[in-house]
């Protein structure tokens, strides 16, 4: 599970579950996917301590414009549910 130079990976969630994502009630469920993954494989995220999770959730929220502009979209004005729970789980394997 970890990265080819031997650092974490991000949190195990499905892509589909991450597309589903459109209410609260969905983003709860996958920070809970985060917990059980967290716990099943401690040492395999990237960022796996409440101090290190929330400095890479703060670098990831900074690097959303730029991730969107190099994927030719715009940031959309107001966050979806979708964008939250993409950047929580984005933020378990952020370097």
């Amino acid at each position: 599970m970890t990265g080819p130079s031997g650092t974490g990976c991000f949190a195990e969630i499905s892509g589909s579950d991450l597309a589903a994502v459109d209410s609260y009630a969905d983003v709860a469920r996958i920070v809970e996917q985060m917990r059980g993954d967290l716990r099943a494989h401690p040492d395999t995220w990237e960022n796996p301590t409440l101090d290190r999770f929330l400095d890479a959730l703060a670098a990831s929220l900074e690097a959303l414009e730029p991730l969107h502009t190099n994927r030719g979209e715009a940031l959309p004005a107001q966050p979806t549910w979708k964008l939250l729970a993409e950047v929580l789980v984005m933020a378990t394997g952020y370097e």
